[in-house]
């Protein structure tokens, strides 16, 4: 289905985090439709219904109760349903650990959440123009991790 924004998705069980990243969007000069949910369960849920319509970004925290960014990682990466969306893993962890499983498991791209709002309008936006099918066919450690 082609529209004419892009659709993301945020899960995350802060709702500041949440409300930061809703806010970036909306300041941010890109046609999107930002969707948030608050944990992996709600997320999931969501993904798996006929009427979901699914992003084109993916954004995951890790750390979520229910079912944390990895658990979800897993089952997307493994429906075929899934393989158009992007997953970027939306953290506070940098971790080498962290980001080696996210990396084998199939994410494209680690994202360490910023401490200020002009840096996540930054990374926000440069996550938004990446084209998904370059840059997933290139695939490796180096630009999988983005650093600001």
């Amino acid at each position: 289905m082609q529209t004419d924004y892009i659709h993301i998705i945020l899960a995350d069980d802060d709702e500041d985090d949440r409300l930061f990243f809703t806010d970036a969007f909306s300041e941010l000069k890109i046609n999107t439709k930002v969707h948030t949910y608050n944990d992996g369960v709600e997320l999931m849920n969501y993904l798996n219904s006929d009427e979901a319509i699914l992003p084109q970004v993916l954004f995951l925290d890790l750390n979520m109760p229910k079912k944390n960014g990895i658990e979800c990682l897993h089952e997307i990466k493994s429906n075929k349903k899934f393989d158009d969306i992007a997953i970027a893993i939306y953290s506070t962890s940098s971790s080498e650990e962290h980001i080696e499983e996210t990396f084998v498991s199939g994410a494209n791209i680690y994202i360490k959440k910023p401490n200020d709002f002009d840096t996540l309008k930054k990374v926000l936006s440069d996550v938004v123009a990446i084209n998904w099918q370059y840059h997933t066919s290139g695939l490796n450690k180096d630009n999988f991790l983005l650093r600001m």
